[in-house]
């Protein structure tokens, strides 16, 4: 007979609904500490949380979430708020989020504003008056007075790189910096001297991967003028044209994976081989990169923990805990577009 069946309680057999009391005995720690973790606060070792959470879904605990929520004046649901639905980058991070929602008793509801600015403007404003306890946004696009007027009504967590961050607003974001140097540190390591930069989106966090790209390269000394592209079929017909063949890149850090993608097809279309002839970088890791052959190095951003991470932050928030300004730390994933298989 399961946990969730029989309970002893003070030496004594009980049968019924599990109590959070319950959960505190069997996990072998305070009522208040099993409160805590419930909620989703801060203030818990995430060792102790993932351990009162499995206590409880062992014993079929499950919090009278409605009735508290009626009691706090709250619908109980978050808002979830992306720029573009098709980006396996953004719906990872969805994924963390409602995962992270479902152990604190909250319900998601989801949007998507097609990449466009006004779209979500609108799909924000949709939310808060769909009565959304809180809305977590994926997108650096919103315009930073738009996320200020949101979150003067009710708490709002960024996750992303905006250009500006109210100190009203919650955020999340990569390391960027730090994600493209690891990029060019590893092709530099297999013995790369010209080394280019797919560039991206006039976007801060592509700003970002650009500038450390620059910075990287002149600390390791690595040959002037530093190369950078804005299309992968321009990298390619450099290597292939006699005028620059000598000049043209070995190896690429591209500012996505999506980017890295299409650079590593135009190669292959043009007869290169990958990495003996282009080793290639992408950035963020997602499923993509095990899809391409070879597959694709790049680097990793903990897209579930971000998630995970914004939906604690918007827990704090609605407990009247202030915003915060977390980092997280990237890594590099080495596959076989860098690496040959006889390395």
């Amino acid at each position: 007979m399961g946990l969730s069946q029989t309970r002893a309680t003070n030496g004594h057999v009980s049968r019924g609904k599990p109590t959070i009391i319950d959960v505190a005995q069997h996990a072998g720690v305070s009522k208040s500490l099993v409160s805590l973790a419930l909620r989703g606060s801060s203030g818990v070792k995430p060792e102790t949380r993932q351990h009162i959470l499995n206590v409880a879904q062992e014993l079929g605990y499950r919090s009278n979430t409605w009735a508290r929520n009626l009691a706090q004046g709250r619908s109980g649901m978050i808002g979830i708020l992306l720029n573009d639905l098709s980006s396996a980058y953004h719906t990872d991070i969805a994924q963390g989020i409602e995962a992270a929602a479902t152990t604190v008793g909250l319900s998601a509801i989801l949007t998507h504003g097609h990449r466009d600015e006004e779209a979500l403007s609108a799909r924000l404003g949709h939310m808060q008056d769909l009565g959304a306890d809180g809305i977590i946004v994926v997108s650096a696009a919103l315009n930073p007075q738009h996320l200020a007027t949101a979150a003067a009504r009710l708490p709002i967590v960024v996750v992303g790189r905006p250009a500006a961050v109210p100190d009203t607003v919650g955020s999340v974001w990569n390391n960027d910096e730090l994600g493209a140097r690891l990029a060019v540190e590893h092709l530099a390591g297999l013995g790369h001297t010209r080394i280019a930069h797919l560039s991206g989106s006039p976007r801060p966090a592509s700003r970002a991967r650009l500038a450390s790209f620059h910075t990287t390269m002149t600390d390791l000394a690595l040959p002037e003028p530093h190369q950078v592209f804005h299309g992968p079929h321009a990298l390619v017909h450099a290597m292939g044209d006699p005028a620059t063949a000598r000049t043209a890149p070995t190896a690429v850090f591209a500012s996505n994976d999506r980017r890295a993608a299409k650079l590593h097809a135009a190669a292959l279309d043009a007869g290169l081989r990958i990495p003996e002839d282009l080793a290639i970088v992408g950035y963020d890791n997602t499923e993509l990169a095990t899809l391409l052959r070879p597959q694709l190095t790049s680097i990793d951003q903990p897209r579930h923990e971000m998630g995970q991470r914004a939906l604690h932050m918007l827990v704090d928030m609605l407990g009247g805990q202030p915003p915060r300004r977390d980092v997280v730390e990237p890594r590099l994933i080495a596959r076989g577009s860098t690496i040959p298989n006889s390395a």
